[in-house]
């Protein structure tokens, strides 16, 4: 699947909430606000990009992640009128709109599977300690899927999408004192299914054989 680039920004700084507001993102708001569709495509596609990377973090399934980009733009559409350029930068408010999709989605996954055990699941570790980089994110996909959601959604933002505590918080609505502990436990949960599966030396060497 293939996306057009975002392009430059130029932004301006409000004066009475200091957040930095993108001028492309403002007028493309206001058109889409007086009915302007063609406004509202700019908009969207200014951000499909961005959007693609995120949404790969919750599927891998090309046909699933296609779905996931249409339903963030969709919910976007639908919750535009409640959007404020004074509150937020548009692509902070998108994406938290993303993280909820996604994590809908992983707690419909969730509830499909209840009746899989973990111990059920099979993950077949590469024969060499050494895998590539890609090798090892599918891996870790394939790990992180067998937690519950909202553990998956603290380590994802954590070490995918590079999230601190406070954006983290800021994406899913919880506060940081929630966020800390879910994500002291998800790391906690993580560690035993890689050493029950023998995978810690097949991912730290693909970490530090990558280029």
């Amino acid at each position: 699947m293939e996306y057009a680039s975002a392009g430059a920004v130029k932004t301006t700084d409000d004066p009475v909430r200091g957040v930095q507001l993108d001028e492309a993102d403002g007028s493309h708001c206001r058109q889409c606000a007086a009915g302007d569709g063609d406004g509202c495509t700019r908009l969207f596609k200014r951000h499909e990009p961005k959007i693609a990377r995120q949404m790969w973090r919750f599927s891998r399934d090309r046909a699933v992640h296609a779905e996931l980009v249409q339903e963030v733009f969709v919910q976007a559409y639908l919750s535009l009128h409640r959007y404020r350029p004074t509150s937020a930068p548009f692509e902070h408010w998108l994406a938290r709109i993303a993280t909820r999709v996604g994590y809908r989605f992983w707690k419909h996954q969730a509830r499909r599977k209840r009746t899989e055990s973990l111990h059920g699941l099979t993950l077949a570790a590469p024969a060499s300690a050494a895998g590539d980089a890609e090798e090892a994110a599918q891996t870790l996909h394939d790990l992180l899927a067998q937690l519950p959601a909202a553990d998956r959604l603290v380590l994802t933002l954590m070490y995918f999408d590079e999230c601190n505590i406070s954006e983290i918080a800021g994406r899913t609505g919880w506060n940081q004192a929630m966020t800390k502990m879910r994500l002291y436990r998800a790391r906690r949960r993580l560690r035993r299914i890689i050493e029950q599966k023998n995978l810690t030396e097949f991912l730290l060497g693909a970490s530090h054989g990558s280029a």
